[in-house]
Parts: structure tokens; sequence; C-alpha cells
């Protein structure tokens, strides 16, 4: 279905919803392909191949809201049965005051610059090239050390679009794709056997890195022999780049729109109050071109602006969709985020772990919650022992705990190391005065 085809079949579907008794209309065409092969032992292991494409229609009934989904486009009877069976369904909810499509005026009107996230040649690489890709990432590990377990690489690839219509006035679309290339190694000492990975990931193919992730993979694992628990102790933490997020996830949540309206959140009441240390300070900016999470509009149909979540430890933003902002009071900012971009400090991952007397560099965690409405927590982690400024040994099976506050209020210094693979551009991260839990 080409992008014109979505519009006018999207457009049909709202007006059909209008003429059938919704006061309020919104559809959705989405189409998605993606490819997935994995390798192992010099052999694919797994090779699949998902062709989706199907319409939501959103509709807001009498007060009353429900959201309707189906991948049966091609009979336009067959859909409008769908629809007024839907509206007739709605009928039956309850009731709710605050359910209604958002303001026109917030909406984005187009004219925004290219943000370049869709690459015009994915039908064109040849699949050849891509099972030769995930081959080469194992071939890359294969015989390199007789400790070596196990090997699996992977290539992936997807392209999603999508078209939106709303019945007061949006029309909007997006086009992403992706590709990816990662290696999982297992290696053995004794009864150990412990494991790592590596992935590099692209928007564009002719810039996806296909060299040395089996290596890397295999290096990180190797490093992970002799793991073991150490002394409980407070000490510093470093946390990788690439697991920054864990640490950035439950104060996003916090800041959602749903988790204040339902007291779930450790930051209600915290806007403009000082929640962590002069070295944070966190940018929420839709319009890095490539970016991952770039786009000129949210799921909503609103504009998307630069903004400042958190400005030297003080909470400037939350995340408020239409719908929460009417039971809050507030006006709507967007539900969800963008890309996420720290202001970085002047040292990478080894002068950090360098400064640093005693601490612990975490590599990977293992498990654990935080309690949204205290920003409390618990998680298992392993990394490395870190004295005098060196690494001297791994270490596993160890809890960090805490709470969220207190840890951002610890934040002693933010990487220029950005890892820029996901949406979320973390910094390794270094917080003081951490309780980690081991013998």
């Amino acid at each position: 279905m080409t992008r014109e085809e979505k519009y006018i079949l999207a457009r049909w579907a709202v007006d059909h919803a209008l003429e059938s008794g919704a006061q309020q209309a919104k559809a959705v065409i989405n189409d998605s392909q993606s490819n997935s092969i994995s390798v192992r032992e010099e052999k694919i292991e797994n090779l699949e191949q998902s062709i989706e494409n199907g319409l939501t229609i959103f509709l807001y009934v009498d007060k009353k809201y429900s959201i309707h989904s189906t991948n049966r486009l091609d009979n336009r009877k067959e859909l409008a049965r769908f629809i007024d069976e839907a509206i007739e369904g709605t009928k039956y909810l309850a009731e709710d005051e605050y359910r209604s499509l958002p303001d026109p005026d917030l909406y984005y009107k187009g004219r925004g610059p290219d943000l370049k996230t869709f690459d015009d040649n994915f039908k064109s690489v040849d699949p050849q090239e891509k099972i030769d890709s995930a081959f080469a990432v194992e071939k890359e590990v294969l015989g390199k050390d007789e400790r070596i377990v196990s090997v699996t690489a992977s290539y992936d690839d997807g392209m999603i679009g999508s078209v939106m219509v709303t019945s007061n006035g949006f029309e909007g679309d997006t086009a992403n794709t992706y590709y990816s290339v990662s290696a999982s190694v297992s290696v053995k000492q004794g009864d150990a056997r412990p494991s790592d990975y590596w992935h590099e990931s692209a928007l564009f193919y002719d810039k996806l890195k296909s060299q040395g992730i089996g290596e890397k993979a295999l290096d990180k694992a190797l490093k992970k022999l002799g793991q073991a628990k150490i002394e409980s102790a407070n000490m510093s933490m470093i946390i990788e780049n690439r697991l920054a997020s864990q640490s950035l996830g439950p104060l996003i949540q916090a800041l959602n729109g749903s988790a204040i309206q339902q007291k779930n959140s450790f930051l209600i009441d915290m806007l403009d109050k000082k929640v962590g240390s002069d070295k944070f300070t966190l940018i929420d900016d839709p319009f890095i071109v490539s970016g991952r999470g770039s786009r000129h509009f949210d799921n909503e149909g609103l504009a998307l602006k630069k903004r400042t979540i958190f400005e030297k430890g003080i909470l400037k933003s939350y995340y408020i969709d239409t719908y929460y902002g009417k039971k809050l009071s507030m006006d709507p900012t967007s539900g969800s985020t963008t890309n996420l971009v720290f202001e970085t400090g002047d040292e990478n991952l080894e002068e950090m772990i360098a400064s640093l007397d005693k601490g612990i560099l975490v590599t990977g965690f293992n498990g654990g919650n935080s309690n949204g409405s205290t920003g409390d927590f618990s998680y298992g982690i392993e990394g490395f022992l870190i004295e005098k400024g060196t690494i001297i040994k791994p270490v596993s099976e160890m809890n960090i705990t805490g709470n969220l506050l207190q840890l951002y209020k610890n934040l002693a210094e933010v990487g220029n190391d950005v890892y820029e693979d996901t949406a979320w551009r973390t910094p390794s991260l270094l917080f003081n005065d951490v309780s980690f839990s081991g013998k």
C-alpha cells in the first residue's frame, strides 16, 4: 500500500466512524517489514521474515472511548461493519469526561526538516549479503579461544511506516528503518559459564558497522572469568554507558502523567525543585538528524519541542499527554520521550576509572526492581572491582540498594562517551556512596 493509499483509507475510516455515530475519531494505518537471521556453528539457526499491516481506530462516542484494530484492509464493506460494531460496543462502556482528541492548535502543522530516519534503499539490500554479515560476525570468534562454549551471531533489519488522520484536522506520517548485527559468546572455566554480547545498529545500511562485533563480545565474556562476590561496602559506582539507561528508566517513568495522576510517582509536586546533583542535565531533543527517537510529532499528533527535563538537578518538565493533562489540569507536553541527551562531562570511561580509589564498574544488571511511589530500588549487578584507579577483578552476584533521588543527588561525574545506538543517548555515569551487598 502506497503512502497516498494509506491516507485515503485512513480518511475514509474516520469519515465512516463519524457518519456511524462517533463524535470524534482517529485512524492509524501501520505497515512494517522485518528480517532476522541468526547463525550458530556455521549454520543458519533461525531465519524469519515478517510483513504486517493494519488499521487501528480510536473512537470517542458519547463521552466513551475505545480502541480497535484489524489487519483485514482489502474489503471496505467488511471494514465498515468492523467500525460499526466497534462503535456499538463502545456505547456499553463507562463515560470518561476527560477523553477527547487534542486541541488542534497543538498539532504538528508540517514543514519540518527531514530528520533522515528512513533508508530508501531498504528493499534493495541483497538477502545473501545479510546472511553473509551474520556469518562474518561468527567467524571473528570461532576457534579464537579454547574456552569458548558457544557463539551466536545475528543480523536484523526492519522498516516501519504509519499514517495518522484525526477528525479534528491532523494528518501526518512517519517512516523509519533500522539495521543491526550482534554476537553473543559464552565461555567456560570450571563450572562457570559467563557470557556477554556486543551489537551495532544504524538507521541506514551503509552506516552499519559490521566488523569487530564478535571480537568485542568474546573479549567481554573472557573478562568475566573468575567472577565472585566481594565484601559488602559503600563505594563509588560507574555504570557503563550502554547500561546507564537502566538507572534513568525509573526516573522517566515517574515523570509520566499516568504515574503522577495515580499517585505512583516519587516525583509528584517536584517541578522546579532540586532532585539531583548539579551534574545532572537532561534534554529531550526530537530533532537530532538520524536520531533513534527523532520525530516531529508524537502518537497523538502533538507538535514536539526540544525541552529540558532536568537542569543541574532541577526537575523542569513532566511527560503529559492530552488525557492526563485534563485530569491533572496541566498543559500537554507529550506523553513519551524522543531522544534523551545528557549534558556530558570531560572524562571518558577510562579516565573515570582512573579517578577512583575504590569502586565498582557495573557492566550488567541481573534482575531487581524499583518502587514507583518511593524511588527505592534493589538491583542485581555484575562488573569489575576498581582499586586505586585500576580494574582488579570481575565481580558478580552483588546487589545495589538505595533510593533513586539520593542516587542522582550523588551523581558525581557524567562521561563524554555517549552511547548512540538507542534513543536514550547515555554516557557512563559515576555515582558516589552506593550501597553494595555481597558476602
